[in-house]
């Protein structure tokens, strides 16, 4: 899923919520670094979050240049709205991004509204899909949308979907969740490869993926 999809679907959380405002109206300071990386873990400094990958895997705050070859749009440092942490396997290229970023003022959540969204994003990947590779792409197969758990996180849900492109079997998934008052977005994709462990690495970092207390509150 490209990151302007992702977008499309962020102002659905920002703007797709009529009512009363519910919380200040908030902005994501660039300027401010995204986070550290300390081994395999990184600790945001822009937003309260935290995850760890595999020993084997790489951290980063850059987008990847190999990420692009697979269909990803290079972010711009105009962007309003940037990706916080990328990880990824060197050896496969499997990986996974990490993105939080302020709700609307008027946004509200429940878990309905989170699994509804991640729904929306299966016709946005498949017209994306259809427009950049056409028939190339068979053995296309939707999972189910299910709850996801993110530490700190009440309401989260994820789905994805299986294909086969160029020979090669891959997996795009994508995990959506609102802790207040930020969204979570992350995103993933697993290329095949015989007697690989990348599936099992991708639900182990999600699953080390949390929101964290600033320091001093508890």
């Amino acid at each position: 899923m490209r990151r302007s999809s992702m977008a499309i679907l962020l102002l659905g959380f920002l703007f797709g919520c009529a009512g009363g405002q519910v919380r200040p109206t908030l902005g994501e300071d660039t300027r401010i670094p995204p986070g550290k990386i300390e081994g395999n873990k990184f600790i945001g400094t822009r937003y309260p979050f935290a995850f760890s990958v595999p020993l084997h895997w790489t951290v980063t705050t850059d987008f990847p240049d190999f990420m692009e070859t697979l269909g990803y749009e290079r972010p711009l440092p105009t962007d309003k709205e940037q990706t916080e942490a990328y990880a990824f396997n060197p050896e496969t290229r499997t990986n996974i991004q990490f993105d939080v970023t302020p709700a609307g003022p008027k946004a509200t959540f429940n878990q309905e509204k989170i699994q509804s969204l991640v729904n929306a994003g299966t016709d946005s990947l498949k017209s994306e899909l259809a427009e950049e590779h056409g028939k190339n792409i068979i053995d296309l197969e939707i999972g189910p949308t299910e709850p996801a758990s993110l530490k700190g996180v009440p309401f989260a849900a994820k789905k994805h979907v299986s294909y086969t492109l160029g020979g090669v079997r891959r997996e795009q998934g994508w995990v959506y969740g609102f802790a207040e008052p930020y969204q979570i977005f992350i995103l993933y994709m697993v290329l095949g490869k015989e007697g690989s462990s990348d599936r099992e690495d991708i639900r182990k970092t999600i699953d080390s993926f949390g929101i964290v207390a600033p320091s001093g509150e508890k």
